[in-house]
């Protein structure tokens, strides 16, 4: 019998892991998605003036360099076009079983595989299982008093009302983030009055964007190799910032002072007025919280109709929002752009191990896995964009590769017969758990209180460079894993 393997979800990193299975010759392979299509964090954030920003010769697939690309940073649509159209061409898109949300995983010792449930109440055996749900699947909307009574409109970035006419409208937006920074100024000139609840101000520095035009895409056609030079000078670029985050003495201090030099001189000449300048001053050190690109940010907040109000929200009411001050903010519709449970891996599913383990009780103080992929006593079970593989810059298809190729080795060698049911060994994880966080305790990341920082613990940034990361995972060290249980 063939090995199965079950994907949770199709997103880059779901769809990415089944391609590196059918390199190695795995064949039965179903990714299960629990929305109605591919795309992940790319299908549900259709905002306005979504992008990504990591430059896209940089922010795809290497095994699908895409010449076509129509600017530097792509925006959503587009993204969303790529990550189709390469996963038709490598025969991924058969693989995919949409509407099907998994809710919990129970591994049989005595038949070595994977009993996977469903909300359907429909079920699937495997002998090897995939999480690759994301960091950023499962949107955080604020647990505020009165949040259900707010009389208008009320929806999450990620969960976009296209069918809310905002038009003359007052709008209350809450957060200051990665995705408010994008729709805010997407919105800004339809509304009649904006009013953006900040609750920390983020670093904001200039988006190097451009559009490609014809002549670029003749040179990509006849001259391939200038966009590999490009992917490759782009990822260059931010495995320095990555060198910054993550300590490393040679960089940290000139690179810090230039990008806050950065930040400053575009924060002066984009905003004029010395009060809004003062709200908008972050209130902990650069690279605390992931660096933002944005040309339009600024300008959007110093709109005559724009007011950014830094009081703390105490609770929403049916024709506004009440800050701690007492003053209610009267607003028409209400948008939630205040991020993703990113710290909470696996949240929404029971996942059983070897002799009943539950996963989240051993996650109680923070998850981690060994490279962010195995965990003790969890065979056969690994993890895209697992714990401490985020970065604080570059791009984390990267990672999701490198995750991809390994998990592809040690699929390989069960399909082979060669292993059964493999896990970490429990003195190998420990040893590169200490090491994560001895190493993030060194970092930009330590002290900061953050969408990423889980109580005492990081949990989910990696405090390296991806190439590092790549070099760990490219070949598997099989002295760290061993046979979890033995059959019936």
């Amino acid at each position: 019998m063939s090995t199965r393997v079950v994907i949770i979800g199709a997103g880059f990193g779901g769809l990415g892991a089944a391609r590196a299975l059918k390199q190695q010759g795995i064949t039965d392979i179903t990714i299960l998605e629990r929305a109605d299509a591919v795309g992940g964090v790319w299908r549900d954030n259709t905002y306005p003036g979504a992008a990504c920003d990591v430059p896209s010769p940089l922010y795809s697939w290497s095994w699908a360099i895409n010449p076509a690309w129509g600017r530097r940073y792509s925006a959503q649509p587009e993204i969303l076009d790529y990550i189709r159209d390469a996963a038709d061409r490598e025969g991924l898109l058969d693989l995919v079983e949409t509407g099907v949300e998994v809710t919990g995983l129970a591994w049989d010792e005595a038949a070595r595989l994977w009993h996977v449930t469903t909300a359907s109440g429909a079920t699937y055996d495997a002998e090897v299982v995939v999480s690759a749900v994301g960091q950023l699947s499962n949107p955080v909307i604020p647990d505020l008093p009165g949040a259900e009574t707010f009389a208008g409109p009320a929806f999450h970035s990620a969960q976009w009302r296209h069918d809310v006419d905002l038009e003359g409208k007052r709008v209350a937006v809450v957060g200051t983030g990665a995705s408010a920074i994008q729709f805010v100024p997407g919105i800004v000139d339809e509304v009649a009055a904006m009013t953006v609840f900040q609750r920390s101000a983020p670093y904001v520095v200039p988006k190097p964007d451009q559009e490609y035009r014809p002549r670029h895409h003749r040179a990509f056609a006849r001259l391939p190799w200038l966009l590999t030079a490009e992917r490759r000078s782009v990822f260059r670029l931010t495995e320095v910032l990555n060198g910054t985050l993550g300590g490393d003495s040679r960089l940290t201090k000139p690179m810090i002072a230039a990008l806050r030099a950065a930040w400053r001189l575009t924060l002066r000449r984009q905003v004029r007025d010395p009060e809004l300048r003062r709200k908008l001053v972050p209130d902990y050190p650069i690279g605390c919280k992931r660096l933002l690109f944005s040309n339009d940010w600024y300008p959007a907040l110093s709109r005559d109709h724009v007011d950014v109000v830094t009081e703390r929200v105490s609770a929403i009411e049916p024709t506004g929002v009440r800050t701690a001050d007492g003053r209610l903010h009267e607003a028409d519709v209400l948008i939630w752009g205040t991020g993703f449970a990113a710290t909470d891996f696996l949240a929404d599913v029971t996942v059983t191990g070897a002799g009943g383990a539950d996963l989240h009780e051993l996650w109680s103080d923070g998850a981690r896995a060994h490279l962010g992929l195995t965990v003790p006593g969890f065979p056969n079970l690994f993890c895209i964009y697992g714990p401490n593989t985020n970065l604080g810059g570059s791009s984390i298809i990267a990672m999701m590769e490198a995750q991809a190729g390994y998990l592809a080795q040690v699929t390989r060698r069960i399909a082979d017969g060669r292993a059964h049911a493999v896990a970490v060994r429990p003195d190998v994880a420990e040893a590169y758990d200490q090491e994560m966080q001895s190493r993030l305790a060194d970092s930009a990341w330590a002290g900061c209180s953050s969408w990423y920082v889980d109580g005492p613990r990081i949990t989910t940034n990696w405090p390296g460079l991806v190439a590092e990361y790549q070099r760990r995972t490219a070949t598997v060290d099989w002295s760290e894993l061993e046979e979890v249980g033995s059959p019936g």
